[in-house]
């Protein structure tokens, strides 16, 4: 891709091939047809990494160490192109040294820099190594990553109270005293009596507190460390979208607020369907359905996937999609671009990831996903990270809109307040106005 146009009829891109030929096409035709495909050129972060991804390295470090690794990061930059910011553009007062100029050795540099900041020059030769295998990440130490040293104990006593540990996943929570005791009178048993030395109190707590990061058991409700023990134990994969419409997440929740049914005059409980694009994160479907969501409720928010809602009257000029589905805030000239003013790009998903609830395994939605060729990949059972970009949509609807409206209950009836059914005043067509916007 060597030219992107924003013209009257939308984007248009310029490809050229390996062989020299050019070629002009639209945007949507780059992204939805069947003469052009988008190849990654790598598989990105996995699970079964060596190493991880600088992000996580570097989100771990304190103030003084992040201050640190920017520090030796510029002198790095400094030595390979004569700034510290690594660009002409961003020049600073004094730059570019002599010493560090275009037209030095890189021995010279390398000595100068040693020279400037006390070091050898094979430490020099090092960090600019890092720097260019791992960027600004290579200069973290491993040892600042490790954590706390774990305590000195028995290799025999730490299995064997892992072994109690995993005994009580489907058992009531034990205490820290119970297992320890239950560890230290199974390895007398097993191994002899003052044959491992046995831990003191507050040593053997440490070990547990270190063991909680394998198997979780004290800090976490029964429930949940259930969960956590029926994980698989190897790596295991993860959807990694590629392209608009390759993965289109559904689900279906119970809104934590109460509505107004205008035709019942009576409050009801509310559930919001949506449809998002897991490459954009953007709802491209939603539907608010009164009690429970219908198959053809879901089948309504797949439609508008293809089909979507033209904006309302009073939304800003910059909350409005053209036609291509490109946001406004990309294109050079705002005022010259045209389109028909819509809610949410127009997509077509080929693989669709749902639950396993009943409206989306019906029969309804898989004739329709069969006659419109898109396959249904349902999630793992009780696995939400399965579909956690959505998940995490619904947390901040709750958080960034319902907690403030009248009728709110909370995520559970621990947090309801006293009658939080008498606010409920607002119909459902303005809540879903106001979901939508």
């Amino acid at each position: 891709m060597v030219e992107l146009a924003a013209t009257t009829r939308g984007n248009e891109v310029v490809l050229k091939d390996g062989h020299g030929c050019v070629r002009r096409l639209s945007l949507k035709e780059l992204l939805f047809s069947d003469r052009a495909e988008i190849v990654p050129d790598q598989a990105g972060p996995s699970a079964d990494d060596a190493e991880e991804i600088a992000s996580v390295v570097l989100s771990q470090l304190r103030d003084d160490e992040r201050r640190k690794v920017l520090e030796r990061a510029e002198h790095v930059r400094e030595v390979l192109t004569g700034y510290r910011s690594g660009s002409a553009e961003l020049v600073r007062e004094g730059e570019p040294c002599t010493e560090y100029g275009a037209g030095e050795p890189a021995e010279a540099k390398y000595a100068a820099k040693a020279r400037e900041l006390g070091v050898s020059v094979r430490s020099i030769k090092q960090w600019v190594a890092d720097f260019r295998r791992h960027g600004e990440a290579g200069f973290v130490s491993k040892r600042s990553l490790s954590g706390p040293t774990q305590p000195s104990v028995d290799n025999r006593w730490v299995e064997t109270a892992l072994e109690v540990m995993v005994e009580y996943t489907d058992q009531s929570k034990p205490s820290r005293t119970l297992v320890i005791e239950r560890t230290r009178a199974r390895v007398v048993a097993r191994f002899g009596p003052e044959v491992v030395p046995q831990p003191s109190r507050a040593t053997a707590f440490r070990v547990l507190e270190g063991l909680e990061r394998r198997h979780p058991l004290f800090r976490l409700s029964t429930k949940r460390n259930r969960d956590i023990a029926d994980r698989p134990e190897g790596p295991y994969g993860k959807l990694r979208p590629t392209r608009p419409g390759e993965y289109l997440l559904m689900d279906t929740t119970r809104l934590d607020v109460f509505a107004f049914d205008p035709l019942t005059l009576k409050w009801v409980q509310a559930e919001l369907t949506v449809a998002m694009d897991w490459y954009t994160r953007c709802i491209t479907g939603i539907r608010l359905t009164p009690v429970s969501t219908k198959a053809v409720d879901v089948s309504a928010v797949l439609f508008q996937s293809f089909r979507p809602r033209p904006t309302g009257r009073d939304w800003p000029r910059g909350a409005v999609w053209p036609e291509h589905g490109i946001p406004r805030t990309v294109l050079v000239d705002v005022d010259g671009a045209v389109g028909p003013g819509l809610a949410s790009p127009p997509l077509v998903p080929e693989t669709l990831v749902v639950d396993h609830g009943k409206v989306y395994v019906s029969e309804h939605l898989t004739s329709v996903c069969r006659r419109m060729g898109i396959s249904i990949q349902p999630a793992r059972l009780r696995t939400g990270r399965d579909k956690g970009p959505v998940e995490r949509y619904f947390r901040t609807l709750r958080e960034g809109l319902l907690e403030a409206l009248p009728g709110y209950k909370g995520p559970d009836i621990h947090s309801r307040g006293d009658a939080p059914e008498d606010d409920a005043f607002f119909f459902l067509d303005e809540l879903e106005a106001m979901i939508q916007e």
